[in-house]
């Protein structure tokens, strides 16, 4: 069959819901690593756009009164956090020895918010396509099977959902995965886990800002504007006029788009990708997130991380 066809019917049964979102990323997984994508650019330009306005449409469904009971000490938290990743990311890169740049996105990427933040930090350090490609095809990888590992892992362990949806933003890279995997575990972790990951994502705004003080980058900052509107989304929702059944279409419309965004993730792993990626970035990534994913589940499962200490 026309890979053109197969294309379109995987992304009209992704973004229909007929099939779930895993599923999505598997069907777009397999299509990316067998056949020629027909629409590679145009494909990403859309997986981008559609990833920001599905979380805006989540913003919807989260309840900011809850939000607000979290955080006095959170800040703290999280940017002890942010640089205990940075660290022991740079360390790990250095003694594999993985050139200097391609370490820092890495470690950028599962510090904070994957993609996003390479993405973001990457023109600060003046990043080549090669060094951009292998560190997004790095943390891309590792998204792709948290997508799947994550949900069984929290279910063998008994978490419970706001434990889940801790867990999975402070440990998986990117904010699809994070709320492809949170749905999976049932609606309370998937508010958790979009809440608790956009929070940190703000985070790319000063350390892009210290990157560029540091390495003395002249190039301009990208800030995650979509962001800000899903806050606005979740004002709207806890203190704006009340439509319930209103917020919960946005919000059906949100986790919709997601699916299908996860579909069009997958088929941009293609074979190149996985060579590009290489053994060394892709073993930094690989230790440095058994690190700060079993750090992370530990101190939650003991109470040290909690939603009154997240933000």
């Amino acid at each position: 069959m026309n890979p053109k066809i197969i294309f379109f019917i995987l992304l009209i049964l992704s973004a229909t819901g007929f099939i779930s979102p895993p599923i999505a990323l598997l069907a777009g997984i397999v299509f990316g690593l067998s056949l020629p994508h027909p629409y590679a650019a145009d494909s990403k330009a859309l997986s981008k756009f559609l990833l920001q306005a599905s979380i805006v449409a989540l913003g919807f469904g989260m309840n900011l009164r809850e939000v607000l009971k979290a955080g006095r000490s959170g800040f703290f938290y999280t940017a002890i956090g942010i640089t205990f990743a940075m660290l022991v990311g740079l360390a790990i890169g250095k003694l594999l020895a993985v050139r200097s740049t391609t370490s820092y996105l890495v470690s950028t990427g599962t510090a904070i918010c994957g993609g996003s933040a390479i993405a973001a930090v990457g023109p600060v350090l003046n990043a080549s396509e090669e060094e951009m490609a292998v560190s997004l095809g790095t943390v891309f990888i590792l998204n792709s099977i948290a997508l799947f590992v994550f949900p069984i892992i929290g279910k063998s362990l008994g978490l419970s959902q706001p434990q889940f949806g801790l867990w999975s933003a402070l440990a998986i890279h990117d904010t699809s995965s994070v709320v492809g995997a949170a749905s999976r575990y049932g609606t309370e972790a998937l508010i958790i886990a979009t809440t608790v990951k956009l929070a940190r994502a703000l985070w790319i705004v000063p350390l892009a800002f210290l990157t560029s003080a540091i390495k003395h980058g002249k190039s301009k900052v990208t800030i995650p504007w979509f962001i800000l509107f899903f806050f606005l989304a979740a004002v709207i929702n806890t203190y704006g006029p009340q439509d319930a059944a209103l917020s919960q279409k946005f919000f059906t419309l949100g986790k919709l788009g997601l699916t299908a965004t996860l579909f069009l993730i997958g088929t941009s792993l293609s074979r190149s990708t996985i060579r590009e990626v290489g053994w060394r970035p892709l073993a930094q990534g690989v230790l440095l997130w058994l690190v700060v994913g079993l750090l992370s589940l530990y101190f939650i499962s003991i109470g040290w991380i909690s939603l009154s200490g997240t933000f």
